[in-house]
């Protein structure tokens, strides 16, 4: 690469080879004049204003990528499915959310092309909800110029895609709730105006609501009448302590569901089970679900809306970071609860 300095007075008619930013402390960020550009006259004052007495000319050797060509390859190759991207600004290109739905990052490769020299991809957390042009990732290189070789490494390693966007996918979720306290009339329900606002808020349907005493034949027939409705998921609410009457994990076992596990190293949230009923999931949520905003609930339901299977180990993996601060103002997902 052969790089040519010249007085901004002399630059006159001159193409500029890289994005030249402009700062306003507290208001703007932002290219004041774009790769490409020709520089005019009236540029001059403008350019000075911004602190540039020179300009750079820019001539790339055989081999040599320019960075705005770099990070259009290397966006091209991790983004997955549901991600959108625009052209370059200031040598970096930010990856958006091409619909509603679940952000994925593969966190083992994205840290494989941070170990390729020159290479910055920095992503949010994975597993988190996000909306329709949501900002997700932006790719960078450090220099103007990088070596054609560096950005082949990064697309043989990305290839495929490794920061994708799931679509939930509107599924149909019902709800038992259990015990006698509810069922007679005792006390009022609080579970199912929760389950139903969060369901609604990532784009499912309430198939339907249904209340049993802790009884465990009669809250299996309610799992089960439900399953053949065509319910997606099935939440199973209250009875989930190790106290004699709460009865609603026996009753979840006895409708054959395959148990992923009964407790998570979440809090709130630890005596939450995970089970399946061939391809419908069953969740057994503990009585946290009615008093605490956000509980492990909240890290599993979006998963499972959006189609992942969860295995034992993705319940395991929920311990680091699994604790919620209870803050007075809860400002999930926009803290650490969560982030693995």
């Amino acid at each position: 690469m052969a790089i040519r300095k010249v007085r901004v007075d002399e630059a006159v008619g001159m193409v500029l080879g890289h994005d030249m930013t402009k700062i306003v402390p507290g208001e703007y960020k932002g290219p004041a004049f774009k790769k490409g550009h020709i520089i005019r006259p009236e540029d001059i004052p403008h350019l000075k204003e911004i602190g540039k007495e020179h300009i750079y000319l820019i001539e790339l050797a055989p081999g040599q990528v320019h960075e705005n060509e770099a990070v259009t390859r290397i966006a091209r190759a991790v983004a997955g499915p549901g991600i959108t991207f625009a052209e370059p600004s200031e040598g970096r290109v930010n990856l958006c959310a091409a619909a509603a739905g679940l952000l994925k990052v593969d966190r083992d490769m994205a840290a494989a092309v941070n170990g390729v020299e020159h290479a910055v991809l920095s992503t949010r957390h994975g597993n988190l909800p996000v909306k329709a042009g949501d900002l997700v990732a932006a790719v960078k290189v450090v220099p103007l110029v990088v070596d054609e070789a560096m950005v082949a490494a990064v697309e043989r390693l990305a290839a495929g895609g490794l920061v994708s966007v799931l679509p939930m996918r509107g599924l149909k979720v019902a709800a038992v709730i259990t015990g006698n306290e509810v069922f007679h009339g005792r006390i009022q329900d609080r579970f199912a105006p929760v389950f139903a606002a969060k369901a609604a808020q990532y784009g499912a349907v309430m198939l339907g609501v249904t209340y049993r005493p802790d009884d465990p034949a009669q809250i299996k027939q309610a799992i089960l009448a439900f399953r053949d409705q065509g319910a997606d998921v099935i939440v199973a609410s209250g009875g989930m302590s190790v106290d004699p009457d709460d009865v609603t994990p026996d009753a979840i076992r006895a409708t054959g569901a395959e148990v992923i596990s009964y407790g998570t190293p979440v809090l709130p949230g630890a005596m939450f089970m995970l089970a399946y009923l061939g391809g419908v999931a069953v969740m057994g949520m503990p009585a946290c679900g009615m008093y605490a905003k956000t509980t492990v609930f909240d890290l599993i339901l979006p998963r499972v809306l959006a189609g992942e299977r969860l295995r034992k180990e993705d319940i395991a993996a929920l311990g680091y970071g699994g604790l919620c601060l209870s803050c007075r103002e809860c400002s999930y997902p926009h803290c650490p609860f969560g982030k693995a």
